[in-house]
């Protein structure tokens, strides 16, 4: 799926007006920033207008309020809660994304094909049949009970539920493009459908806690068929189809694994019973979503009281202040900001295009290449995810996932994070020394110390933080941050009021409805493991390659990760690599924490590894270079990312695992290897260096980062004698030169 990022004027976006006293002023970069917090608008996304927006932008608002209002006020049973939150999601995703990418320049409203009336006259008689059988039986307690007929309702609804979803997919997919702002019937239907498979689900959660496993009915198959179709017909039209294919290979496991050989073998099961599991909090209902519907949801709808407020685009602007005038001061910006907002968001490719609209032209303006300036901001996206406090939605399921508290995981996550940034900020400082680039004229900057004045508007995330480590809950501390945006934004020009507070629930929900998709198809793949139980016997395949060698199996774990990684999104990657890792490598002694953090790590660093590098891609994008040459830059850049899991399984205190002076030293003496690691891949240390020298430089870098003191002392040595021979040795002269102009 390809995205529509904001347009902007470079030109335009960094224009100066001119002041009183006839000399130029700056504008603070407001016009360039303010697309940060514009919604992005994807090419297969609706907007509607009018009436008929008023309506679809109430259920939006509902659809927030409903989950911050539940959440904090009013808990629900959590089948109940859970199955609002996918089937009400699902709707809104038909309504609101198309099956197909609109065209460029807008074709307008167009009559729909023989064919797709065809399949829409029947769908459409099938689903509204089954939606008023089911409203029937709610209201008539008719419900299909433990040890009903096997034909109860099968005419009425389990066949037309199923027969109607399956037509009303084709009819979307044959369905003539329209104009952006018209609902068309096929999908107008799939949002019914939707909605009638969720009741029936809650209406029959009941019975389906103890039958589903053991002795399901007719129509719980065909309600739960019919919701994994729609499942991922949304994925695809939100996610792409690699994810897709990747569940449609795990649903068929579930049927030919009789016919498997080794480990993959099990004994086969009726389709009744695969299906109606897969539906329950073992599969669609379950860790996936749970997290979805709390923990992603209320710090997707933080960070639209942000984009709302204009919060997001401060933060940007204090980045431009603090080092747009640096060499190479847009990737600066680019690193600090994109891990910001990547850390809120926790979306790489969205958070590229929305970010990466403004930091990738300035990039370029500066010097650097358009595939290098795709690639940094692709870098710096997707370790936003691996940032705390909030870590994209990774923390959350870890969290689920390991019964681990989530504070744990936060402060655990500190030190690899600040390597990490701190190895994409050397890689870009290195690259403008070898280019000799400058900054952005200050002119054209925001003032730092204007910008220093309101600082106040971090005061969102600083409450965030505080909340956390005080023992407030996730969601309270969430909540809490969000009204602190809301309260900022009165210090500001841009005050959120009744209106703003409803326009950022409003882009809240479509913000989640990608995430919403993507959790849900990957509690299909969860389901299936459960069932199957192949992610012990793969566990057990693991502990057999590797042996007694940890190291080999977290190589095999590293490489797992990424592969499931360039298929789907981090989220899922995540869950389904640490149901069927993670297992094996906490059997093999590895400490929980570390084994989950390990594989988080690759399914992160997935978005950026070639040759499926979905956030350099949309990088790519946006600068117009190759996407298969910004993957592997962007592979480059964030290499570290590559080394650090490796960092803390070998040493402890990366982790805080360890005394404080433990800790110390383990971030000081990593983060100078981080210093030569860079030096190394960038070919420049204080001053351009030989193939020879930065392999060299390249052992003393691994050395410090092992993280004992032997190692480090040699890696200093080598480092101190590098440097000592550079300078003195091979050209004195030239690089004392060279030293002389970077200090000026």
């Amino acid at each position: 799926m390809t995205t529509d990022a904001p347009q902007n004027d470079l030109r335009k976006s960094l224009r100066k007006s001119p002041g009183k006293t006839g000399q130029s002023t700056t504008t603070a970069v407001a016009p360039a920033t303010s697309s940060v917090d514009a919604e992005v608008v994807t090419s297969n996304q609706r907007v509607f207008v009018g009436l008929l927006g008023l309506l679809f932008a109430g259920a939006c608002v509902l659809y927030t309020a409903f989950h911050v209002g539940v959440m904090n006020l009013y808990p629900l049973e959590t089948w109940v809660y859970r199955l609002i939150h996918v089937s009400c999601g699902l709707a809104l995703g038909f309504i609101f994304f198309s099956a197909r990418a609109f065209p460029a320049p807008d074709g307008g409203q167009r009559p729909a094909s023989w064919l797709e009336w065809i399949l829409l006259l029947p769908a459409a008689v099938a689903i509204f049949t089954a939606l008023v059988q089911i409203i029937w039986a709610i209201f008539t307690d008719g419900r299909v009970a433990t040890g009903a007929p096997p034909e109860q309702m099968l005419m009425t609804f389990g066949y037309p539920i199923l027969l109607g979803t399956v037509l009303a997919i084709l009819a979307s997919w044959v369905s003539p493009l329209g104009a952006r702002d018209r609902l068309p019937p096929p999908d107008l239907l799939l949002a019914v459908a939707a909605i009638t498979v969720g009741l029936y689900i809650i209406s029959h959660a009941e019975f389906l806690r103890f039958r589903a496993s053991v002795f399901p009915h007719g129509n719980d198959m065909y309600a739960a068929i019919a919701g994994i179709l729609l499942i991922l017909e949304m994925t695809r039209r939100l996610a792409g189809v690699a994810l897709v294919v990747i569940v449609a290979i795990f649903i068929a496991y579930g049927f030919v694994g009789p016919w498997l050989p080794g480990v993959l073998e099990h004994r086969g099961y009726a389709p009744e019973r695969f299906f109606a599991f897969i539906y329950t909090d073992n599969g669609i209902l379950g860790p996936t979503t749970a997290v979805s519907s709390t923990y992603i949801i209320l710090f997707i709808t933080f960070a639209a009281f942000l984009q709302a407020s204009r919060v997001g685009e401060y933060f940007v602007n204090f980045a431009f202040a603090a080092a747009g005038g640096a060499r190479g001061g847009p990737a600066k910006v680019a690193v600090f900001s994109s891990g910001l907002m990547g850390m809120i968001n926790g979306t790489s490719a969205g958070n590229v295009v929305s970010t990466g609209s403004l930091t990738i032209p300035l990039m370029k303006r500066v010097g650097y290449k358009p595939q290098t300036s795709a690639s940094i901001e692709a870098a710096a996206s997707s370790g936003g995810q691996i940032l705390p406090p909030i870590m994209g939605a990774g923390a959350f399921i870890m969290a689920e996932i390991t019964g681990i508290a989530y504070t744990d995981i936060v402060i655990a996550a500190i030190i690899p994070a600040a390597l990490y940034f701190l190895s994409m900020y050397f890689m870009v400082d290195k690259e403008a020394l070898k280019l000799d680039m400058h900054g952005l004229p200050r002119e054209e900057l925001p003032q730092f110390a204007a910008m220093a004045r309101q600082a106040f508007l971090f005061i969102p995330i600083v409450i965030l933080m505080g909340a956390l480590f005080m023992g407030y809950s996730v969601i309270r501390a969430g909540t809490l941050a969000m009204a602190a945006a809301a309260v900022v934004s009165w210090l500001t020009p841009h005050r959120m009021g009744g209106k703003e507070i409803a326009y950022a629930l409003e882009i809240a929900a479509r913000m989640s409805l990608q995430l919403v998709a993507v959790c849900a198809a990957a509690g299909i793949i969860v389901g299936v493991i459960a069932l199957t139980g192949v992610g012990v016997r793969f566990s057990s395949l693991l502990l057999a390659l590797a042996g007694q060698s940890q190291i080999i199996a977290l190589v095999f774990a590293m490489l797992v990760a990424i592969i499931l990684g360039m298929g789907m999104p981090t989220t899922a990657a995540y869950a389904v690599a640490a149901s069927v890792i993670a297992p094996g490598l906490i059997q093999m002694g590895i400490n929980p924490l570390t084994a989950h953090f390990f594989i988080f790590y690759f399914a992160v660093m997935s978005a950026i590894t070639p040759p499926v590098a979905l956030a350099a891609y949309a990088g790519a994008a946006i600068a117009r270079s190759d996407p298969m040459r910004t993957s592997l830059e962007s592979f480059k850049i964030g290499l570290a990312a590559f080394v650090v899991p490796f960092m803390f399984f070998y040493s402890p205190p990366m982790l805080m695992q360890g005394a404080w002076y433990q800790n110390l030293h383990a971030f000081l003496s990593a983060g100078l290897g981080i210093f030569l690691f860079a030096s190394a891949i960038q070919g420049w240390f204080f001053g351009q260096i030989h193939w020879t020298l930065r392999i060299l430089v390249l052992g003393a870098a691994l050395a410090m980062i092992g993280g004992g003191w032997q190692s480090d002392l040699i890696g200093l040595s080598v480092a101190a004698v590098i440097f000592a021979a550079q300078r003195f040795v091979l050209n004195p002269v030239k690089n004392q030169d060279q030293l002389k102009t970077r200090t000026s």
